[in-house]
C-alpha cells in the first residue's frame, strides 16, 4: 500500500510535468491547471499498489499520468457533445412565436387603458417623472434636472405614482 505522504512526493515532484501533458491534450494552460488539481484530488486519497517502496512510486506516477489523460480526454469528449448540442439546437427566429390569443390581447388593451386612466388623474409634474423613469430610462438625476426639481423630489414623484397606481390596479382587482 503506497502512503499518502509518497503520493504526495510524487505528485509535487511531476506538477510542472503533468501540466505540461495536460495542456497538449487540451490545449490550454489554464484548463490543464484545473485538471492536473483534479487529478491530484483522485490520486492523493486512494489506497493501492504492491511492492517496494521504489516500484510503487514509479507506479503511482503512472496511475497519475492515466488519470491525467482521461480527464483530459473526459474533458474532450464533453465539450463534443456540447458543441453537438448548440448545433442541433435551432435559431431563435426559426421557432413558431406564441401568437396571443384575442382574449389575452382585450386583457393586456384594458389594462393599459386602465393605467393610462390612472396616469391622467396624476399632476403633470408626477406624470412626467413616471412616464421618463419607467418608459423612457432616465435616470432620476435627469428627471430632475428636466423637471427643475432636487433628485430626491423626482424620486418621491415617481414613488407616488408607482403607488398611486399599484394600488389602484389592487383595488379594482379584488
Amino acid at each position: 500500500m503506497v502512503d499518502m505522504e509518497t503520493r504526495h512526493q510524487v505528485y509535487f515532484a511531476n506538477r510542472t510535468a503533468l501540466v505540461a501533458y495536460a495542456a497538449r491534450i487540451v490545449g490550454s494552460r489554464e484548463t490543464a491547471e484545473d485538471i492536473v488539481q483534479e487529478a491530484f484530488l483522485r490520486f492523493a486519497p486512494a489506497n493501492g499498489g504492491n511492492g517496494s517502496t521504489g516500484s510503487v512510486s514509479g507506479l503511482s506516477l503512472a496511475y497519475l499520468y492515466r488519470i491525467v489523460r482521461n480527464l483530459c480526454l473526459d474533458l474532450i469528449k464533453r465539450r463534443k457533445i456540447e458543441a453537438r448540442q448548440e448545433q442541433s439546437e435551432p435559431p431563435y427566429w426559426s421557432m413558431p412565436m406564441e401568437v396571443p390569443t384575442p382574449e389575452d390581447i382585450i386583457v393586456v388593451t384594458d389594462e393599459i387603458r386602465h393605467v393610462s386612466s390612472i396616469l391622467s388623474d396624476l399632476p403633470e409634474e408626477v406624470r412626467v417623472a413616471l412616464e421618463m423613469h419607467r418608459f423612457g430610462g432616465y435616470t432620476l438625476e435627469e428627471i430632475a434636472l428636466h423637471l427643475d426639481i432636487s433628485v430626491a423630489t423626482a424620486h418621491r414623484h415617481v414613488r407616488t405614482a408607482m403607488m398611486r397606481v399599484a394600488t389602484t390596479l389592487a383595488s379594482d382587482a379584488s
